[in-house]
């Protein structure tokens, strides 16, 4: 840091003033994240982040390896839905190169990163409740989560980073017996929120807890660069898969909940809303999907070893987080010469202090959760 937060305070008032390290090694922040705080008693007067305990070069590392091999590293951004990660990544090349991806191949994608998306959210929401005392709903959203990882293992193999998918597509259709699968698990999926929302929407504990606690006006939130769950609590209706579509998202039909308070219980209820509405948009994908021929091409033509031409691109999708984009510097090699990630995490974390000032330190783990940092994707 440049500068010792306790500095920034009126130095009139240091004797009476406290400086608190909260993390980075407690499970409340996430194992990685450390905050200076100053404190007026219970009060939080400054909270400083302090990032890169998880720092791991990733774009530089993008930089050493071919196109294809530097999928696998994009799973270990947001490594609660690695999804996500890979497609954005994969449309940023495919933008560079001009490739026309499938349209099974696109729903395909979809299906998945709703999937994803359920999934982060169920562990956004779990983890919530954790962390303010209410361990009930963990175990109802965690064993769905675990249903889904199960449908991505049985899928490609892997449970958490999975590499899903290939420059120009995806590597294999949709098992046989995948229609099966999600008969069985819709259902469940939407019994386990509806459990969570009984024990917490209109718990008074909860709502004391959740409601007015590190609000954050529309205005504030577009002036720190919020996007995704965060932005749409505090009333701001922005979402790429409507405002921006890609992978056929225009063909669906569903809805973008928001919020009018921006604070840690509007962003709990924007994700709940917004794992139905996932729901919805699988149905109509999978609808899609099964209307295509058998033989429908899964990938489009793409050399074993990828040389984009000269030239730059900047491509984004609306990862659980928010916007997640790639950009990628090609100098004609079967390397990027540069690679830039916009991970939607950082810009919504650079906004503590002003979440969590005048709040109490209790408040400080309510609002971290709600915000669903993610140190992979935060430090990269």
């Amino acid at each position: 840091m440049n500068q010792d937060p306790v500095s920034q305070v009126d130095q009139e008032r240091l004797g009476e003033l406290v400086t608190i390290n909260i993390g980075p090694s407690h499970p409340a922040m996430h194992g990685t994240l450390r905050v200076i705080t100053v404190t007026d008693g219970e009060t939080i007067v400054k909270a400083e982040p302090e990032i890169g305990y998880l720092h791991r070069g990733v774009e530089k590392l993008g930089e050493n390896l071919t196109y294809h091999q530097f999928i696998p590293i994009t799973d270990r951004l947001n490594y609660c839905s690695a999804i996500p990660n890979n497609v954005s990544y994969e449309m940023a090349v495919e933008k560079l190169m001009g490739i026309e991806v499938p349209e099974k191949a696109q729903l395909i994608r979809v299906i998945m990163m709703e999937l994803a998306r359920i999934a982060d959210h169920e562990v956004c929401v779990g983890i919530l409740g954790v962390d303010l005392g209410a361990f009930t709903p963990f175990f109802y959203l965690i064993i769905q989560r675990e249903e889904i990882y199960e449908i991505f293992e049985w899928y490609n193999g892997a449970r958490l980073t999975n590499t899903f998918g290939r420059i120009g597509g995806v590597d294999a259709d949709l098992p046989d017996d995948f229609e099966e699968r999600w008969r069985e698990l819709k259902p469940n999926l939407r019994k386990a929120n509806e459990e969570t929302e009984k024990l917490l929407t209109h718990n008074r504990i909860w709502m004391d807890r959740t409601i007015g606690v590190s609000a954050f006006s529309p205005e504030d939130a577009l002036n720190w660069g919020f996007t995704g769950p965060c932005l749409r609590a505090c009333g701001v209706k922005r979402d790429l898969r409507k405002d921006e579509p890609y992978c056929m998202y225009d063909q669906f039909d569903f809805n973008i909940p928001v919020g009018e308070h921006g604070d840690v219980f509007d962003r709990y209820k924007v994700r709940m809303i917004e794992m139905e509405e996932s729901i919805k948009i699988i149905d109509q994908a999978y609808k899609l999907y099964k209307e295509m021929p058998a033989d429908a091409p899964l990938k489009a033509r793409v050399p074993k070893v990828i040389k984009p031409p000269a030239g730059e691109v900047y491509s984004a999708l609306e990862s659980p987080n928010g916007e997640l984009g790639f950009f990628v510097r090609s100098d004609g090699s079967d390397k990027a010469y540069r690679i830039r990630i916009r991970p939607p995490c950082y810009m919504i974390y650079q906004a503590f202090n002003d979440l969590v000032k005048g709040g109490m330190v209790a408040d400080l783990i309510a609002c971290i959760s709600s915000l669903n940092v993610v140190a992979g994707e935060l430090d990269r």
